[in-house]
């Protein structure tokens, strides 16, 4: 994310730089080559100080100079921009990302690759070490530049289609979600027959993209495929290039990448999320002992969810504002305004979360709360700070309208053109599973996965999850500071490695911490 820029007093040197920097990362998406800048004093200037890093010789990222040499913020959010300027300054449009790359660009994927490759029409061999071991291969093939290249996220692309009938077997067994997505989003066999029957009959990757077809459940583009190539007396020998067990998106007219993914992740986790879960408690007539327990949970509960946010309050503080003897103004005990303005937000959201809870354990349908009170959490949270001036109200109307970026991470939260869509496709998965538990583990890892507000995600995130742990009887779960680096790990593993078992089991073990008799099913 673009600094906040600054202007220093008595430092008109600093001041100056910080203007230029301001038009060019406006200019240039936040990526400087060293010759755009008119005065080498100004780019030396910005580097000291940490609003410049250096990419590599000559070129620039907007960082902040808050990060430390091992913050990997600044970079993963600058990745796919830096690519597309470096790439456009220097080849304009006569180069395209390989057709895998194509297809990741294309199916939504939010990781950023170790590698991306590029094949240009004109350009020697060379391969760019980028920092924390990213990189980019690029080298020269005119006959694998196609004439009808597309445009995403600024990079010239290969159309789908025609990248599906060039991405190898590899791509679908080491990438089958995304593999599953392009498929799914290809309406009719049709559009990929003028690739697959263009000059050198493309037979293995016609029968290879027929079997794919059949596997995932669309029998029709396999036999159009099949009757396509009979034409020319060629029998297709169908080979299903994907190593799942069955496939994860059932046919359906939704051409969204994003909801595609969305569904694609519950279907393919939410079995491994029942291995890991006991059976969900009985808790027949125990709505009061229930709440007073989730009463109990509040202060132990606040100040380790605030602390994973990154806001340093303290036990007597949390304690205080319970209390309701907090007040922000005129208050000579507190320096710190942010954080008891956090305090007291978190203490309105708790109480209510905790109505939304007793909805719930009053059997209303649990999926239907937390997509209507969601909102209400989100206003009760920021609504001190709303008041004391520090943020605007609209921003408590609605879901962000802008990008945002995870510190650390090498996942990307959904562009907000996104965000209805997957939310609407959240609240159905929600109401159509029949399991508290993967309600629960799936619900607050797509929530925020997806990241629909500017800040306070992982917060309305744990409050999903506890919402919806209760719909099955199971106990309000802490989330402990002292095992954030743990939390975070979990949560990349899934959103980057496609991997949920460690999020379900980490849930599993905070939980147990609360109730030991809540033993995993061996």
């Amino acid at each position: 994310m673009p600094p906040t820029l600054h202007q220093p007093k008595g430092n008109p040197t600093l001041t100056a730089a910080l203007r230029t920097l301001k038009r060019l990362q406006e200019k240039h998406n936040g990526v400087v080559e060293a010759s755009d800048f008119k005065d080498d004093d100004q780019r030396a200037v910005l580097v000291d100080t940490g609003f410049l890093r250096q990419v590599m010789k000559g070129w620039y990222i907007c960082s902040s100079p808050s990060d430390n040499d091992g913050d990997t913020t600044a970079w993963y959010a600058s990745f796919w921009a830096f690519v597309s300027g470096y790439l456009g300054k220097r080849f304009g449009k006569r180069y395209c990302l390989n057709p895998e790359a194509s297809l990741m660009l294309h199916t939504g994927n939010t990781t950023v690759p170790r590698q991306v490759t590029c094949v240009t029409i004109d350009s020697g061999t060379s391969t760019l070490n980028l920092p924390f071991d990213t990189s980019m291969l690029v080298y020269p093939d005119k006959n694998r530049v196609p004439t009808a290249r597309v445009e995403v996220r600024g990079l010239q692309v290969w159309p789908v289609a025609e990248a599906l009938c060039l991405a190898g077997p590899s791509f679908f067994a080491n990438n089958p979600r995304e593999a599953e997505i392009a498929l799914a989003t290809i309406r009719n066999a049709s559009e990929l027959l003028p690739t697959l029957l263009a000059g050198d009959k493309m037979v293995t990757a016609a029968g290879r993209l027929a079997a794919a077809f059949e596997f995932v459940k669309r029998p029709d583009e396999t036999e159009r495929i099949r009757k396509a190539f009979a034409q020319f007396k060629v029998a297709l020998k169908l080979v299903n290039p994907f190593e799942l067990a069955e496939p994860t998106i059932s046919p359906c007219k939704e051409r969204s990448p994003y909801v595609l993914r969305l569904r694609s992740m519950w279907a393919g986790w939410r079995q491994d999320v029942i291995n890991v879960f006991p059976p969900a408690p009985d808790l027949e007539n125990q709505r009061a002992s229930y709440l007073a327990q989730v009463d109990e949970r509040y202060v132990f509960d606040a100040y380790n969810s605030l602390s994973i946010e990154g806001y340093r309050v303290t036990d007597e503080l949390i304690e205080r504002v319970a209390r309701g003897d907090w007040k922000p103004d005129g208050d000579p005990e507190n320096d710190k305004t942010r954080n008891a303005l956090a305090a007291r937000g978190y203490y309105q959201a708790f109480q209510a979360v905790k109505g939304s809870i007793g909805k719930v354990l009053a059997k209303d349908n649990a999926s239907l709360v937390v997509k209507r009170d969601h909102h209400d959490w989100y206003a009760e949270l920021f609504g001190p700070s709303v008041t004391a001036g520090i943020i605007e109200a609209s921003q408590l109307a609605g879901y962000r309208r802008g990008p945002i970026f995870i510190r650390n991470s090498m996942h990307t939260p959904l562009p907000s053109d996104a965000i209805l869509d997957s939310l609407e496709a959240l609240w159905d998965l929600l109401e159509a599973e029949t399991e508290a538990c993967v309600r629960a583990v799936l619900g607050h890892h797509l929530f925020v996965f997806i990241h629909p507000y500017y800040d306070g995600n992982g917060r309305i995130g744990r409050f999903l999850m506890n919402t919806l742990l209760a719909s099955g009887g199971y106990p309000w779960t802490v989330i402990r500071m002292s095992r954030r680096d743990e939390y975070m790990k979990a949560l990349e593993a899934a959103s980057v490695k496609g991997q949920i078992t460690p999020l379900a089991e980490f849930i599993l073990q905070e939980m147990r911490e609360w109730t030991p008799e809540c033993e995993a099913k061996s």
